[in-house]
């Protein structure tokens, strides 16, 4: 019996595409059994542009500053992802809020990586709200793309302890390596059909996940 064919992805990026990079490799060593079919950027001068084509990846760049409107831009965006048949769309630093509309379209097909554990610290400078904020534990949170910003479904943490002298910057590298393991990884959970969003939430080997599964790194 043969097996399944791999997962297409879209990876979306704004930035250095650290991520992107961590899931392509993760693709090329076979470690998940998916494929990056393109990596969309949405700035012209994203540096993960440069090294996404290093990995003989195709990309394509849909610059949002060149649209009218948020709707234009997205009716670009979601062009190109479904001109790249991508079955999955991962957001990776990918730094534009979407609207509702758009989360429809790709419900239950579209992840995001998000620096904290949610629900904690939504949006933006996450690292030095949980330094500001005297937290012992931060991390990254995986999770189904809705409506909602940084709202939808949580399927997969990683928790990193705080240190007495951490600063936002090494805080964030800390959480970045763990980001670049549990991102593949639930990109896995989903080419190999064991994670899915269901109509009532997210379920792991067709049971409902009540709470996410975490990847401990205080231990």
């Amino acid at each position: 019996m043969s097996p399944a064919p791999a997962l297409a992805l879209a990876i979306v990026i704004s930035g250095r595409g650290g991520n992107m990079v961590a899931i392509a490799q993760a693709c090329a060593r076979g470690q998940i059994a998916a494929r990056v079919a393109r990596v969309i950027a949405d700035r012209r001068d994203a540096g993960g542009i440069e090294r996404a084509r290093s990995l003989g990846l195709e990309v394509s760049v849909v610059p949002a500053r060149e649209y009218a409107d948020r709707a234009a831009f997205e009716a670009a965006l979601a062009a190109a992802i479904d001109a790249s048949g991508a079955q999955l769309v991962v957001l990776a630093g990918f730094m534009r809020i979407l609207s509702p509309e758009f989360a429809q379209r790709y419900a239950g097909r579209m992840l995001n990586i998000h620096p904290s554990l949610l629900p904690k610290y939504p949006g933006l400078h996450t690292h030095a709200r949980a330094l500001a904020a005297g937290e012992r534990e931060h991390g990254a949170s995986v999770h189904f793309v809705t409506g909602e910003l940084d709202a939808g479904p949580v399927v997969l943490q990683a928790r990193v302890p705080v240190l007495p002298d951490d600063t936002p910057e090494s805080l964030s590298a800390r959480v970045q390596q763990q980001e670049h393991i549990i991102y593949p990884r639930a990109i896995g959970w989903m080419a190999a059909g064991r994670l899915r969003l269901a109509a009532d939430g997210p379920q792991f080997d067709a049971r409902p996940l009540r709470q996410p599964l975490m990847e401990d790194a205080c231990d």
